[in-house]
């Protein structure tokens, strides 16, 4: 079992003592999204592998050494300031998380995600370019992969229209953008992964592979199951363990994050020492073990 943690919120953020915690206790406990009474049980000892998602790696970092499953690390840093990303730390310091995570882990276990990928007044093309510039120049032999994508049409994307004003991207914009991501790459000697996109760039050197691939998920626990099967973004099959309308990052075009308020009333729920990421479990919950 693969598991998320997280593409619903970012728990390395705002929630590692809990995480912390449930890795001590052995299990953590996945209220469904869908079905909220189905719970999910999940034993440490049925994982083979952690993906960590972030916008910000420091909390966790005094804290791998007492993780024994093997972990891949992808963190977002992206080019935006407050008006579009108002919670997220300096980049700066994203940066040295970044350095350090590839030092403990190695630079083929933490890839950076530049994305989403928005075109208005201020974030221009060429104001991407020189960005991204700027971030390989940094990143040059830290990591091997940026993962980059654009914005799509989320319920918070569309809320937040008048306060990002974002600009339509055409698939010339997208290939213009391609094209000076790829020359910029291969300077540095980064390869680019497009992440479930419908245009095809791989003409600038852009790849088309998984964000985590089956292959990458064999190489790295050497186990190859067959309901490991490929999502339809092309990533191998994982376990989310977040919950949505969590994250106080609070980034305008999130997807995991639709209603504002509620990212503050589940925040108040939220016990470090509770086997659910928000909340406890209560008497007429359905909690059933989640095997691999």
């Amino acid at each position: 079992m693969i598991l998320n943690v997280s593409g619903r919120t970012d728990i390395v953020a705002f929630y590692t003592p809990w995480f912390l915690n449930r890795l001590k206790e052995g299990f953590v406990d996945v209220r469904n999204p869908f079905y909220p009474k189905k719970i999910s049980r999940i034993y440490f000892q049925d994982v083979d592998l952690i993906v960590f998602c972030t916008k910000n790696p420091l909390p966790i970092l005094p804290y791998l050494h007492e993780i024994n499953i093997p972990i891949l690390f992808q963190v977002t840093l992206t080019p935006y300031k407050k008006d579009i990303e108002p919670n997220v730390i300096e980049k700066e310091k994203i940066i040295e998380g970044i350095k350090a995570l590839s030092k403990i882990l190695g630079k083929e276990r933490v890839s950076v995600r530049y994305d989403p990928i928005l075109l208005n007044q201020k974030y221009t093309i060429l104001y991407h370019q020189k960005a991204f510039e700027k971030l390989c120049s940094l990143l040059e032999g830290v990591v091997e992969h940026i993962i980059i994508s654009f914005v799509d049409s989320y319920k918070n994307v569309l809320k937040n229209q008048n306060t990002m004003q974002l600009k339509t991207i055409t698939k010339e914009e997208m290939k213009k953008i391609g094209s000076l991501f790829g020359k910029i790459s291969q300077q540095h000697h980064i390869q680019v992964q497009l992440c479930y996109e419908q245009i095809d760039l791989t003409e600038y050197g852009i790849s088309n592979t998984p964000c985590v691939s089956k292959e990458q998920a064999y190489e790295i626990t050497k186990k190859n199951f067959s309901k490991w099967k490929a999502r339809n973004c092309g990533c191998v099959e994982m376990v989310d363990i977040g919950s949505y309308n969590t994250c106080l990052h609070l980034c305008k075009y999130c997807y995991a994050n639709y209603e504002e308020k509620k990212v503050y009333e589940n925040q108040k729920k939220h016990e470090s020492s509770s086997s659910l990421l928000i909340g406890h479990i209560e008497n007429d919950d359905e909690i059933k073990i989640r095997k691999k």
